[in-house]
This record gives C-alpha cells, structure tokens and sequence, in this order.
C-alpha cells in the first residue's frame, strides 16, 4: 500500500507566499517520492492556483470541504462538481475543526463523502477523539462510531476512501498521540473496516492527523498500521514538509524489500 501524506493548509496563505512554499517543495521532491503519493488541501479560493502550478508534477492538489449537496439554493457552498472543475483529487471531510466550530454531524460527513465519490473525488474521512473521551476511554466509541456511519451510508464503495485519524487533543497542541498510541487505533479501524468489507481493509489507506511533524514522523510512519500523514502546520514550512515526505519514501522502500 503505497503512503499517502496530505497537507492541510487550514485557514493560511497568499499567492505569492503559496508559489514560494510550492517551488520550494517541488523542486525538493526525489526520484522516491515516486513511491508514495503527496499533496496539498487548500482554501478552495486557491485550487485554481494549484491546477496551474502542479498539474503534471508529482503533487496531487485537495479542497479541505465539499457540500453534501450536488447543487442548488446553498449560498457559500462549493460543491463537489465544482471541485472536479479544478482538478482536485482529494477532499476533506469531517475534519475536527469543521465537526467543532460548524456543527458537523456524522450523517454530515457521510454525506459528503457520498457526494465526493460520485464525483470522481478522493474522500479523506477525519476521524478523532477530544481529550475528555480519551480520558473517559471512549477512543475506540468514538472512532468507531465516525467510521460506522460513513461505512453505512457508502458500502461496498467504502474502499475508495482514505480514513485521517486525528486525535482533536493532539491537533495544533504540539502534544501527539505515541507511535504505540496511533497504532493501537488504526488497527482498530482497520479490523472495523475488515468486518464490514474485506476488500475496503486492503485498500483503505488510514493516515495519521494531529501534530505529526519532521521530527516524530519517522516513528509513527514505521508502524504497520500507519499509513501516511494528515499534515497541519509543518505542512506549511517546505523543509518540514518534504522531511516527512522523506520518511514516507523510506516507509515504501522498506515494504518493497519486505
């Protein structure tokens, strides 16, 4: 399973800070960033910059929201038709952020992964706990329940998604989830997901989102259930961002050998 590691660029950036930032880490990538898959999500007032600065490269571009909606009377909304207009590949949903400050439910994302798959879209399905259900030990409730809703609504079309486990107390804290931590959860998922469809446990890629850095990717990249990376704020500094890219490549280098 080839690593896939996305950057988040929240709520950030300006045209000429972005074609900064995007020279810097393409002309960073090597020739084994061509095991894995990289990206970028952005501001949806960006994607027309990121069609023209990296189509045809080896970066992939995402959208961070898409409307559960195809069309209509939804002012503000950008709809996933929209999104496939830019040649978005990946899109966010559910991320902790959109689910806290906007009210997202679990149907919510559901159905906007629903509507990102039936337009040729990657949905990234975030999925975490806040610290309080941690220290209750509602973890595995409450990842489990995000998941079970999206698998519902989606089926057999389950195994074209990619699954963002971000714990909401490691997000933009500097506090991350250990290596032993992380993969005790997506081990979890991935048992959920080979109870509901055994072909969606061999394809899902389940990456991990909260705080990874260029420090600490390395070892939560070297667990077997890791595989890849939602990555925030060290998405937006290019040595940070192609280091981690960096140990993603050496991840599918090892498992080529293996």
């Amino acid at each position: 399973m080839r690593p896939l590691v996305l950057g988040n660029w929240k709520m950030n950036g300006s045209l000429p800070a972005n074609l900064d930032l995007l020279n810097a880490i393409t002309a960073g990538l090597t020739t084994s960033a061509g095991a894995m898959d990289a990206g970028v999500c952005v501001p949806a007032v960006f994607l027309g910059q990121m069609q023209q600065r990296l189509a045809g490269g080896q970066m992939a571009w995402g959208a961070q929201d898409v409307s559960a909606h195809a069309s209509g009377a939804y002012t503000g909304e950008v709809s996933a038709s929209m999104l496939r207009e830019f040649g978005v590949r990946y899109v966010l949903v559910g991320h902790s952020e959109r689910r806290q400050y906007h009210g997202e439910t679990d149907a919510a994302v559901a159905a906007k992964a629903q509507q990102a798959l039936a337009h040729g879209l990657t949905p990234v399905v975030c999925l975490g706990e806040s610290l309080a259900e941690r220290d209750a030990g509602q973890t595995q409730t409450v990842v489990r329940r995000q998941l079970a809703a999206v698998v519902s609504v989606l089926g057999p079309c389950t195994s074209e998604i990619v699954v963002a486990y971000e714990p909401v107390w490691a997000i933009g804290t500097g506090r991350t989830a250990t290596p032993a931590q992380a993969q005790e959860v997506h081990a979890s998922l991935r048992q959920q997901l080979s109870a509901a469809q055994a072909q969606a446990a061999a394809r899902v890629r389940i990456v991990y989102g909260g705080s990874m850095n260029a420090g600490n990717a390395a070892d939560l990249l070297a667990q077997p259930d890791v595989d890849g990376g939602l990555v925030g704020g060290a998405s937006l500094k290019s040595a940070d961002f192609l280091s981690i890219i960096g140990a993603a490549a050496e991840r599918a280098a090892r498992r080529a050998i293996a």
